[in-house]
């Protein structure tokens, strides 16, 4: 059994919320890392579970590294847990950095923003022997790929999780179903298209925001063909970016579209969200409607949404099953809340495509 290397993740105002997705995603799950605390001045002392999803996981939350390394066990990693608009490091985040490259802990980053760029952080790190990975990086430019059409030859369906807006639960429910379909007896594989993916350990995939225009598609193409060579799936989910509505976030969904070329999509709504996730205040977006977002999925992709998973926040639990029956007589498709209602009927459904 291989043991994991144990790591922390630096999260200060922002864990349980959007920005603070990475470090959401790793308490959830984490195949790389072993992740055994949160930094988190705002709800330190309590369990990261806990202010997740109301269920202890065993994972403290501290109100600082240095609270961290006095009260629990060593890490070998500090992890970047927030996803900033425009990838860039906060301020406040840079004595934490710097405390734990001074202690000889590691640091792991997956900013636009490279750490190990930094001069000062880059000058401690070679004086005390550390390491500092940035992981949203693209691969070397001789590597690249250019798009290649080769999704119209797969036998496995490919199915991306698509979602009407960012940090709506895209990557979570594709970890679940993955897990509800292996259960389910059907072969599947899960690509990543983001650095928390990645981070949690995702055998394909990579930071498809981080690769130039020219090669977006075809990089992302080339994992989705590696993963069906090397593992023969039935089926291919693949992680969605942004939302085909969403006029910050619009090149990923496209990309994802073209070169996975769908059999059928999931698309991932927040019935109470009225506004669209964009760190910028003073633009408040409407979300749009679910039927126009389907359109717009089904226009560009020639395929068809076939289920619509929902993220519960700010929903009572009366209200979340009225959206869910009210999207399943609307669309006369499949709909749940996967993190507490699993992804059954979703399961089913694929079966009968294949």
């Amino acid at each position: 059994m291989v043991t994991m290397e144990k790591a922390i993740v630096l999260c200060e105002e922002g864990f349980g919320r959007s920005v603070g997705k990475t470090a959401n995603g790793l308490v959830r799950l984490s195949k790389k890392y072993g992740i055994i605390g949160v930094i988190d001045s705002s709800c330190a002392g309590q369990d990261a579970g806990a202010v997740l999803e109301g269920k202890p996981k065993g994972i403290q939350i501290y109100p600082s590294i240095e609270e961290a390394l006095r009260l629990g066990e060593r890490p070998d990693w500090l992890i970047i847990g927030v996803a900033t608009i425009g990838g860039f490091l906060p301020d406040e985040f840079r004595p934490a950095i710097r405390h734990a490259l001074q202690t000889g802990i590691g640091v792991i980053s997956g900013l636009h923003e490279e750490l190990a760029l930094d001069p000062e952080f880059s000058d401690i790190a070679r004086e005390r022997g550390v390491e500092i990975r940035d992981i949203r990086k693209q691969p070397p430019f001789r590597e690249l790929h250019h798009f290649a059409n080769l999704a119209g030859d797969m036998d496995a369906l490919r199915i991306p999780i698509l979602g009407m807006d960012g940090s709506i639960g895209k990557r979570t429910t594709g970890w679940i179903l993955s897990e509800a379909l292996e259960r389910g007896g059907v072969e599947s594989v899960f690509v990543v298209t983001g650095q928390t993916g990645l981070l949690q350990g995702a055998e394909y995939g990579l930071p498809l925001d981080a690769v130039g225009g020219d090669f977006i598609v075809g990089e992302l193409e080339h994992q989705i063909s590696l993963a069906n060579e090397e593992r023969e799936p039935q089926v291919i989910l693949i992680e969605g970016q942004g939302s085909i509505s969403h006029p910050a976030y619009v090149c990923g969904t496209r990309a994802i579209i073209t070169a996975s070329r769908p059999s059928g999509i999931v698309l991932q709504c927040a019935p109470s969200r009225e506004f669209r996730n964009y760190h910028k205040e003073e633009l408040r977006m409407p979300m749009p409607s679910v039927e126009e977002e389907i359109l717009l999925l089904e226009s560009f992709s020639k395929s068809k949404v076939i289920a619509l998973t929902v993220n519960k926040e700010g929903l009572t639990e009366e209200e979340l099953n009225a959206a869910i029956d009210g999207y399943q007589s609307r669309f006369h498709i499949p709909a749940c809340e996967p993190l507490t209602q699993g992804c059954e009927d979703i399961v089913e459904k694929i079966k009968e495509m294949l």
